[in-house]
């Protein structure tokens, strides 16, 4: 044993960092991101919208700015590009689909039913083209 060298024990491979090979370039936006992403906003606003509108006084202003901030938060721990959680994307796709859902009740809550059905239409489908997209 005494020509033999001792390795540290350790269950982590040798992993040998590497650089990007362009710093802080990320792939470009397709009409598809941007798409998704004005879904997120008017998810949102939608939101927003209800809480200040279907609710009286006091109410309105909890609700008006506490769904949309609730939605946000929501949205950031799990469906972001950068989340906080990383979780299966099947949960990721679960909790996408209930924010545009949430979105589309709140139209149809507001009386103004097809503007929540074509929403809920464009926002699941730039969903699920984009969730495609980020496993190509």
């Amino acid at each position: 044993m005494a020509g033999r060298r001792m390795e540290p024990m350790s269950d982590t491979p040798r992993v040998t960092p590497t650089a990007p090979s362009e710093s802080g370039m990320r792939a470009p936006l397709s009409a598809v991101d941007v798409l998704a992403f004005v879904c997120e906003i008017f998810a949102f606003v939608t939101l927003a919208i209800w809480g200040f509108a279907m609710w009286p006084f006091p109410w309105n202003i909890v609700v008006g700015i506490g769904a949309p901030v609730v939605a946000i938060l929501v949205w950031a721990l799990f469906v972001s590009p950068r989340a906080v959680l990383a979780v299966h994307p099947f949960v990721r796709a679960v909790v996408e689909l209930l924010v545009y859902v949430s979105a589309t009740l709140a139209w149809w809550a507001m009386g103004l039913t097809w503007v929540g059905l074509v929403f809920g239409i464009v926002a699941v489908t730039a969903g699920v083209l984009a969730g495609r997209r980020r496993f190509a």
